[in-house]
């Protein structure tokens, strides 16, 4: 919401319906901070800082006249200002350039991107690739001349939910769209991966934010993930998300992201066996360790002593944990000052001698998704949570997830990998394989050229995927790799033609 971003005494001054305001576009122009929230209506100001640190604002203009649903503003290098965004309905991205001091149109707003769900099988809605998409979220990043402009769609409400990308040698057109999107993240322990924005970091390392949705307590509940982006040498945009949920090293200078920066830590305890203090109706003991976002156990109550025990089924060397809260009988949403989650991790080697791993009691900080890494590895087969206090609500946790390495081998490589693209409607495939022992999940990265496959599908327990998102004109490359706790296969290539 925009009426966190400002000041309550610039709010107070303002007769408008904040709360009806969101999505706010922020830009540096020149020494300054502007910021425009997603309005249709023109009575709306755009604010500018010059210290927004001190929280120093004054109205750029009182009254933007073009208004701008979910927009992004983008300065060009050679100073000219232009704004991008989306239509009423959510069907097509307009663009248009303003006066850099006036900020009125210094032209016709022109039509620029509008799906065709027709041809492209990605910009269709609905789980089942079945309804009419929603294009929103406009972003613009410029790289060696041409212009990228990126959009989300289908819609927040789904996993297929990523940033499409179309590319001009001029900021206002005309487009042509790539096939697949830019950032996708259909797979794993959270999904989703649009309405985000391109940006670089102090070494010039491009980077991808982006929306993860968990749509439980709310349509449009979710959560910021960042992924490691940028351009290949033929200038195709590309974002990382394999093993997106999973710990990486962070860049502490320039960085090649089309090299993987994972830890090589994998899941330990996916679908392992839990004990708990009590359980909540159908919030069961299972939902701790399924790897999805969206379920959750919970205990009875959220007093202190409440506790889960995971086995991890054998020893192995637990490098990290992360333990993410879920928010049942919850009664506030969002982030308040002074809410905060107080627990103790312990470990055993037979499940009756514990010792304390690590203690959070005292912890005052709001940590829904509280990661740790241990200074150290350890061995270790069981770890227990006992609760001290929660923000609100019960003690309820929608995943607790272990990473490190097994003791054994990794996953042989997949067999009988197959793509069966649906000769009435190619925009629809099949692609199935045969089991791999002791694996626990795959890998299924896509593209349009075999050297490029940087789309990627984490699939958990099973050994099939329904993919709806090929351009019916296009052959598809795809590339498959097994996992286990011990890491991961060689890859198995296959084309769909």
């Amino acid at each position: 919401m925009l009426r966190s971003f400002l000041p309550p005494e610039l709010l107070d001054n303002v007769s408008q319906n904040w709360q009806d305001l969101y999505a706010p576009a922020v830009w540096v122009q020149g020494n300054a901070l502007y910021v425009f929230g997603s309005v249709h209506s023109n009575h709306f100001p755009i604010w500018v800082s010059t210290n927004p640190k001190e929280n120093e604002w004054s109205r750029a203009v009182e009254h933007f006249e073009p208004g701008g649903w979910d927009p992004a503003f983008f300065a060009d290098d050679d100073n000219r200002l232009y704004m991008y965004s989306s239509d009423n309905n959510g069907q097509l991205i307009y663009g248009v350039e303003l006066h850099g001091k006036t900020f009125q149109p210094a032209g016709t707003r022109k039509e620029l991107v509008r799906p065709d769900s027709e041809k492209i099988g990605w910009h269709r809605a609905g789980q089942y690739a079945d309804g009419n998409p929603i294009i929103e979220g406009a972003w613009m990043t410029k790289h060696k001349d041409k212009y990228y402009l990126q959009w989300s769609a289908p819609g927040p409400a789904f996993t297929r939910y990523g940033n499409g990308v179309a590319t001009s040698a001029h900021p206002l057109g005309p487009f042509e769209q790539v096939s697949l999107p830019s950032s996708m993240k259909a797979g794993g322990f959270i999904r989703g991966a649009g309405s985000g924005a391109t940006f670089r970091d102090y070494w010039e390392n491009y980077w991808h934010v982006s929306t993860m949705m968990v749509n439980v307590r709310n349509t449009f509940e979710c959560r910021v993930g960042i992924w490691p982006a940028g351009f290949d040498e033929e200038g195709t945009m590309y974002c990382n998300t394999a093993f997106g949920d999973y710990p990486h090293y962070l860049p502490d200078g320039e960085a090649n992201h089309q090299e993987s920066r994972f830890t090589g830590w994998m899941l330990l305890n996916y679908n392992k066996p839990v004990q708990v203090s009590s359980t909540l109706g159908a919030c069961v003991a299972n939902y701790l360790v399924d790897e999805d976002i969206k379920t959750h156990w919970s205990a009875a109550t959220g007093d202190k002593g409440e506790w889960f025990i995971s086995d991890l089924g054998d020893e192995a060397t637990v490098r990290a944990i992360q333990i993410n809260y879920a928010d049942q009988d919850a009664d506030f949403i969002g982030k308040p000052l002074g809410s905060y989650q107080e627990y103790v991790v312990s470990h055993s080697t037979d499940g009756k001698r514990w010792r304390v791993l690590f203690n959070k009691g005292g912890n005052r900080k709001d940590i829904p998704h509280d990661y740790v890494e241990l200074e150290k590895p350890l061995t270790t087969r069981y770890l227990k949570v006992e609760n001290i206090s929660v923000a609100t609500g019960k003690f309820a946790v929608s995943g607790f997830r272990v990473f490190g390495s097994g003791n054994g081998n990794k996953p042989d490589a997949v067999n009988q990998f197959t793509v069966l693209r649906d000769a009435a409607d190619r925009r629809n495939g099949w692609l199935k394989w045969q089991p791999v022992d002791a694996a626990y999940a795959y890998n299924i990265y896509i593209g349009e050229n075999p050297d490029k496959l940087y789309n990627c599908v984490m699939v958990y327990g099973a050994n099939e995927y329904h993919y709806w998102d090929m351009d019916h004109t296009k052959p598809y490359y795809f590339a498959i790799e097994a996992i286990n706790e011990n890491g991961t296969s060689d890859w198995v290539r296959v084309e769909a033609l």
